[in-house]
């Protein structure tokens, strides 16, 4: 052990000295017996052995000795005779010490309250897992307890730090310090020199995050009468706060606001700091020296001079030989107290010469000397001990512990690369697999008490204390390691645990509840789409035995809680695309739930015509848990009720009619439209024109003029499929017809009026509200435009391939000379009736070259180009005519592809579904020969010759979007002879086939007549 520095009071333990000592002096007075730490006071000294034994010198003014030996010389503390102590710690007049079990022992000076021993309470630190607690002084807020609170006698916990893992708090003259596992500084108290690192000179009654420190690492902090340093994970030293002795070492007196890095330590790697009153230490293990700057009015630098450094300084001696122990810190590992550091002394500790125990590195961070961090070593002991202890303060203990967000936060750092240094809104800094291993343990047979124990901590102590703000994004690593728990997947821990987990995680503030919404953009897509399982099975538990459980009003919470939060999870995945959104549909609600009354309440909720006291809970404000099935049922329920609407509108006013006698203008409660087949055009715009938007509404029924009016849906089948082949016609120019994708898209050189693609649009929507498919071949992107989705890369794909691909090529392009190679410019050529024309996609676009850095913007506006500029007036023609008949908040419930399937069908085919729906007529059954053959051949058809049969017989390849249960086929019997085609009634749905005696034949005739069939449309 060396010494230098204030001897005036005995404090170095060599006797008294009237002299300060200025060099580094030897001292035996441990020597072999095993010197564990040191710990220096304003004037006296404190020494902890590893037996556990405490030994204090120098003044004994306020009883801060705990003996009352005279000071000169080290005596062992008696009244801790009993006790292991594992930490001692002094202030400037009082001195502290924890045991084994982790009490607090204080005595001395207690005039701010610094004991924390107020009305002789006992210290509940032993009680809470990382939590803080201060005491003291508070004339500078140094407390962190908040604005105009008074000095505290006794400890009081500081809840602003909650939650957050901290692996060191310090304590300097009127300012503290904590730091965490993962590098995040806050400090608090006074700032008069800028010793909070804050940029400026503001005290601070609450800890505050110091940002400029969070990228650094920082792994150790001292502190000392009004400066501040702090060491990084790679060995470099950070210094701010007061400079006037130089303490700083920058080579000058002048204070600093903001951490500045010590240049002149640059080179090296530093591994333990200390700051006295008003100097500070830095050992470099690699030359064995320690540097030391700022105060020396006492020697305390031991650099054999007189007076102050201002860059570091080597402490003079030949014995520091790279075995340098432990600087004696004048501040407290464990507990904050509150001092004022008097410029006294410094102490090393070295182990003998012949014992080469490597020097303690502060950059080496053990967890547990701070917290008792969650592994399966700890889940084991807490095994044993809850099966061969009957003691239920042990259970209440594991309880407890367990129940600690800070424990639990700083459990599962990732190591990797030092990933968790780097824990910010985008990052968790956890190792999520380690997670699910320790749970996986925690789930054996073995483990099951503990388990039971875990839940009900969570239950009744963790879950309801997690708070609205947590402090910093450390604390918030909780939320990510409670929903791997896998007891929440169990439906008897749905009302205990998954839901309440779920309020809390609602509960939080708009900043929190975001930075979880990134770290659910980045973590694993099985962590996300377990979370997402987990709450739509919780949805299907809630709607069949949830209700009984529960008092209405908490059943309407915790329903809504789950449902929130599937929402939530569900904005997460647009943006990150974890899944399909069809994960997210509920199938199950179809057949728990009336959609239709459903829909009603939550319309009439909306209009506000029914007043409801509680929230009720409507599944049709969560759309995305429904699948196009039960939007569809909301779409025709919507349709109904606006019809409904209009038509009631149209009995009451037949009533009144009447009454008046004027019965020619009684109206229809249908949508009636008289046309010729050979004007159908023109005939159909007159006819609309005629109605209002809310007739459009009403149920069609269509008359061919000359025909008989009886429409059962054959009629108005028809007249959708004979209107579009008409509007279709290459002869008008309305559509480009892209050959590679089969697709349509609007033409930019048409020579029909506007008009024409308003009432295709109008068609598009009637054929939603009359449940009829029609066959149209638009890309997706046209229904991503009507639900004000912009069309992406991937649309032009769908739409034509080879140009997207070039597209893609321009963007993928590694090297430098784009515009050599691809020799593109801002404008694009076209074709116009043999003349060619360059648009330009941007003004001035003809001079703009195409370069790497402006190739993205190409993409956008050429996507541009041809989805909306180049078409903008034939599109907005149709989506009007579109949203006039199916506008309205209804359309927005729903994704693209449900839009398209609504229109033209799906492809979800089920032959087997179709054959078992078929309807037969004349001589025909379903074990008739022939139609047995019938079905063998259709079975043995490949996938496309089946579609071809479909667009044959019902004239669209695709499917109803309620599936192939809704589309009936039928199947009757004709006179005709064997070498006759079958004949398909396209309007019904309905095959005349003659009795063909040989599967050969039949194959024959049913495949030419599906091939020759031309079918309405373009396509």
């Amino acid at each position: 052990m060396l010494c230098w520095g204030n001897a005036k009071d005995g404090q170095l333990g060599v006797g008294v000295e009237r002299n300060p000592v200025f060099e580094p002096r030897n001292c035996h007075v441990f020597s072999g017996r095993g010197l564990k730490e040191i710990a220096c006071g304003g004037q006296h000294s404190l020494f902890l052995l590893h037996d556990g034994s405490v030994y204090t010198c120098g003044s004994n003014s306020c009883g801060q000795l705990g003996h009352d030996k005279p000071g000169t010389s080290p005596e062992l503390v008696g009244a801790l005779d009993t006790q292991k102590i594992t930490m001692v710690s002094s202030g400037r007049a009082h001195s502290m010490a924890v045991n084994e079990q982790g009490q607090v022992f204080a005595w001395g000076a207690g005039e701010g309250g610094q004991l924390g021993l107020g009305t002789a309470e006992v210290l509940p630190g032993i009680l809470h897992y990382g939590q803080l607690f201060t005491w003291g002084q508070n004339t500078s807020g140094q407390l962190g307890l908040g604005k105009g609170e008074p000095s505290k006698l006794f400890p009081h916990p500081l809840k602003s730090l909650a939650g957050i893992p901290l692996a060191q708090i310090t304590a300097g003259g009127d300012h503290s310090f904590a730091l965490s596992l993962s590098g995040a500084v806050f400090g608090w108290g006074k700032n008069r020199a800028g010793q909070l690192g804050l940029n400026d000179k503001q005290d601070r009654a609450v800890p505050c995050h110091i940002k400029f420190l969070r990228s650094q690492k920082v792994v150790y902090i001292s502190c000392g009468d009004e400066h501040t340093a702090a060491l990084t994970k790679d060995g470099g030293l950070f210094t701010f706060g007061d400079g006037s002795w130089g303490q700083l070492g920058h080579g000058s007196t002048n204070n600093e606001l903001l951490p500045r890095r010590v240049l002149e330590l640059m080179g090296t790697e530093v591994s333990q700091i200390t700051c006295g009153r008003h100097h500070t230490l830095a050992f470099v293990p690699s030359s064995g020296l320690v540097y030391a700057f700022g105060c020396n009015s006492h020697g305390q630098l031991g650099t054999g001079i007189l007076g102050d450094a201002r860059s570091p300084f080597p402490v003079k001696t030949s014995l520091l030989t790279g075995h340098f122990h432990r600087t004696g810190e004048q501040e407290s590992c464990c507990l904050l107290c509150r001092w004022s550091i008097h410029p006294s002394i410094i102490c090393a500790g070295y182990p003998k010469e012949s014992n080469s125990v490597p020097p303690e590195d502060f950059r080496v961070i053990n967890i547990s000397k701070s917290l008792s961090p969650i592994n399966y070593e700890r889940l084991n002991s807490w095994r044993l001990k809850l099966m061969y202890s009957t003691d239920s303060t042990v259970t209440n203990d594991i309880i407890v512990q367990l129940s600690s967000t800070a424990c639990w936060n700083a459990s599962f750092l990732d190591q990797s690369d030092d990933t968790h240094f780097k824990t910010n809104p985008k990052i968790p800094g956890i190792d999520l697999n380690s997670v699910r291993l320790l749970f996986e343990t925690l789930s054996k047979p073995a483990f099951s008490g503990l388990l039971e124990q875990a839940t009900k901590s969570f239950e009744s102590l963790l879950i309801p204390q997690l708070p609205h703000s947590p402090p910093d994004v450390e604390a918030m690593r909780i939320y990510l390691i409670l929903s791997e728990y896998p007891a929440l997947q169990d439906s008897k821990n749905y009302i205990r645990l998954t839901i309440p987990l779920a309020m809390a995680i609602l509960r939080l503030d708009a900043n929190p509840s975001k930075v979880l919404d990134n770290w659910w953009c980045f973590v694993d897509g099985g962590v996300f789409t377990r979370m997402v399982d987990m709450y739509k099975s919780i949805v299907v538990f809630m709607l069949t035995g949830g209700k009984t459980l529960l008092v209405p009003v908490f059943y309407e919470n915790y329903f809504l809680a789950t449902l929130r939060l599937l929402e939530k999870l569900h904005k997460v995945n647009l943006k990150a695309h974890h899944v399909e959104y069809n994960r997210f549909y509920i199938p199950d609600i179809t057949s728990l739930v009336d959609i239709q009354e459903d829909y009603l309440k939550w319309f009439l909720s909306k209009a506000e015509i029914v007043s409801i006291d509680f929230p009720s809970v409507n599944l049709c404000a969560y759309p995305f848990i429904l699948n196009a099935q039960a939007k569809t049922t909301m779409l025709q329920t919507d349709a109904e009720l606006q019809m409904q609407m209009a038509v009631s509108g149209a009995n009451l006013h037949n009533v009144f009619m009447l009454l008046t006698l004027e019965p020619h203008l009684a109206r229809n409660p249908y949508l009636v439209l008289h046309v010729r087949r050979d004007h159908l055009v023109s005939d159909t715009l007159r006819e609309l024109t005629m109605y209002s938007d809310v007739d459009l509404k009403k149920p069609l029924k269509v008359i061919f003029d000359g025909e008989e009016a009886v429409d059962a849906g054959g009629v108005t089948k028809e007249f959708f499929l004979l209107l579009l082949k008409e509007l279709m016609d290459p002869v008008y120019g309305m559509f480009t017809h892209y050959k590679e994708s089969n697709l349509l898209w609007f033409s930019d050189k048409c020579f029909v009026e506007q008009n024409w693609f308003h009432l295709i649009g109008i068609i598009c929507g009637l054929a939603i509200y009359n449940s009829t498919v029609v066959d149209l071949h638009f890309p997706l992107a046209l229904y991503k435009k009507l639900l004000d989705v912009s069309p992406m890369l991937e649309d032009f794909k769908e739409l034509s391939p080879t140009e997207a691909r070039s597209l893609q090529q321009l963007l993928d392009y590694e090297g430098a000379d784009v515009e050599e190679t691809f020799l593109l410019n801002f404008a694009i050529t076209r074709e116009n009736y043999g003349m060619t024309e360059v648009k330009e996609l941007i003004p001035g676009g003809e001079s703009i070259s195409v370069d790497k850095n402006n190739r993205k913007e190409f993409v956008e506006a050429y996507l541009r180009y041809v989805f909306s500029d180049s078409v903008s007036e034939q599109y907005s023609a149709f989506s009007s005519g579109f949203l006039k008949v199916c506008g309205g908040e209804i359309l927005s419930l729903f994704q693209p592809s449900e839009l398209m399937a609504m229109v033209v069908g799906n492809n979800n085919y089920n032959w087997e579904e179709m054959e078992k729906n078929a309807v037969y007529k004349g001589e025909y059954t379903a074990t008739h020969p022939t139609v047995r053959l019938f079905w063998e051949v259709f079975h043995e058809f490949p996938l496309e010759k089946k579609k071809q049969f479909l667009l044959f017989l019902t004239g669209s390849d695709r499917i109803p979007i309620h599936g192939m249960e809704s589309l009936r086929i039928i199947i009757q019997s004709t006179t005709a002879e064997e070498h006759y085609l079958p004949v398909a009634h396209t309007c019904y749905n309905l095959l005349d086939m003659p009795r063909y005696q040989t599967k050969e034949i039949l194959r024959r005739r049913l495949t030419q007549a599906v091939e020759q069939y031309e079918g309405f449309s373009l396509v």
